[in-house]
């Protein structure tokens, strides 16, 4: 089984007094449903489980009164023995909760009597034109987690690197030192994989269990066709085309030497006014994220940032592999890293930033200066660079030698190297991107 980290949040949660009903929230296939449930059971007694897109049936038992012991009798009348409620001891778990608003709206009144925990998970909350909207959103009354597809953390453990091999990656960055080179190279090999591999938990355990490339391809590409398949079923029909044009339009961006996120690329002389919408619907979905270029470099980084220029990523490097050219896979695994402009470790990069909670920032000038990405890092705002192998960092120089016009001081350059430094230039290895905490 997969160790996660939403299983430390979920106890966390639990483990609050007077903790509310909880929404964990994120993109279809990313563990949700399997993680919850196996929280449940290791710490109830009793678990009442609903699933609302398996069976919309369900749905009927909100859609009157909604006070609890309504609520409860209907449940147990439909569910029988399998719907045991006792005050402290049971947990109702509702699955695909955005199928049921009034569901979602029931969470105020739970919070309210407090004898009964209620999780629901959810794909595509708060995306329009899904379907109904609940009367009210519980406001106050629910606590949100964003879960991700396994992120490079979990995908190290998954391949039997435990805690003590990353306290080494940890120890090394702290005192840039290298990394021995046993370690430095097994960490190279297992970057590839999760470049290729990405964080859906179906398709690592697939790989951890076969290696077989082809398997887990075949996983991913299943899982890119459910996604173009809820844009049919959830999309508002006017937008439907649309949203499945700027989606497939995503590995083009970020094949162009300049990757900022065009409209013009989805279909020839469109406009922001006809796709906007369509892209915003694909990142609420939590499919991909969204990298903004900064005005200037100078913390806070959100205040500086540009909302109408911005470059896209997936959120998961593998989907985003998946949707390639059939063959990229087995060049990324041999080490053929100079394919797509480096749009595959951009986005790579992008996905461990996203994963850790990071919102992106990258900086542009017409000048011709441009820099990856920017972050907050040590409290100070940190130039990022990434590289597939080698390769110059002009742009960064540039800035890093004009203090008192970028106000930055410190930049970080990620590619085919062990650690190092050169003056205010940081040289990390790419797989220590996931170690690059804002404190």
């Amino acid at each position: 089984m997969l160790k996660r980290k939403i299983e430390q949040r979920l106890r966390e949660w639990k483990s609050m007094a007077d903790h509310k009903p909880l929404i964990v929230k994120g993109c279809r296939q990313c563990g949700k449903t399997f993680s919850v449930l196996d929280f449940a059971k290791k710490n109830y007694p009793n678990v009442v489980y609903l699933n609302f897109y398996e069976n919309p049936a369900y749905a009927s038992i909100f859609a009157g009164s909604l006070e609890i012991d309504n609520i409860v009798m209907m449940l147990s009348a439909l569910l029988g023995k399998e719907a045991v409620f006792e005050a402290g001891n049971t947990v109702l778990v509702l699955d695909e909760i955005q199928d049921c608003p009034e569901a979602r709206t029931a969470l105020k009144f739970f919070r309210i009597d407090g004898r009964y925990d209620v999780i629901g998970t959810g794909s595509l909350l708060g995306v329009k034109g899904y379907g109904r909207e609940p009367k009210s959103i519980p406001v106050g009354s629910e606590t949100v987690i964003d879960m991700y597809p396994l992120d490079f953390e979990e995908f190290l453990w998954a391949n039997g690197i435990a805690e003590p091999v990353i306290d080494i990656l940890k120890k090394c960055l702290e005192t840039e030192k290298p990394v021995p080179e046993a370690l430095h190279n097994r960490m190279k090999q297992l970057l590839l994989q999760y470049v290729v591999v990405g964080g859906m938990p179906d398709a690592v355990q697939t790989f951890v269990d076969t290696k077989q490339m082809d398997q887990v391809l075949r996983i991913q590409r299943d899982i890119v066709r459910s996604y173009e398949d809820d844009m049919v079923k959830y999309a508002e029909r006017k937008d439907k085309s649309f949203i499945r044009e700027c989606f497939q339009s995503i590995p083009r961006q970020l094949s162009k030497e300049n990757k900022k996120f065009q409209y013009s690329v989805v279909r020839k002389g469109s406009t922001a006014s006809r796709y906007a919408g369509s892209l915003q619907w694909i990142e609420d979905a939590g499919i991909i994220c969204r990298c903004y270029n900064l005005a200037i470099t100078e913390l806070p980084l959100e205040e500086n940032a540009q909302e109408d220029v911005f470059k896209v990523y997936m959120k998961d490097c593998g989907l985003f592999v998946s949707m390639l050219e059939d063959g990229t896979q087995y060049d990324i695994l041999q080490g053929n890293l100079y394919g797509y402009k480096g749009a595959v470790f951009e986005n790579l990069i992008a996905d461990i930033f996203t994963k850790m909670g990071r919102k992106l920032y990258y900086f542009h000038k017409v000048s011709g200066l441009e820099v990856d990405f920017v972050i907050r890092y040590k409290g100070e705002c940190t130039l990022v660079e990434v590289k597939a192998s080698t390769g110059n960092v002009k742009s960064t120089k540039t800035i890093l030698q004009h203090p008192e016009k970028y106000h930055v001081n410190s930049a970080i350059k990620l590619g085919d190297y062990n650690i190092g430094r050169s003056e205010k230039i940081l040289t990390l290895p790419l797989y220590m991107a996931f170690l690059l905490r804002v404190f």
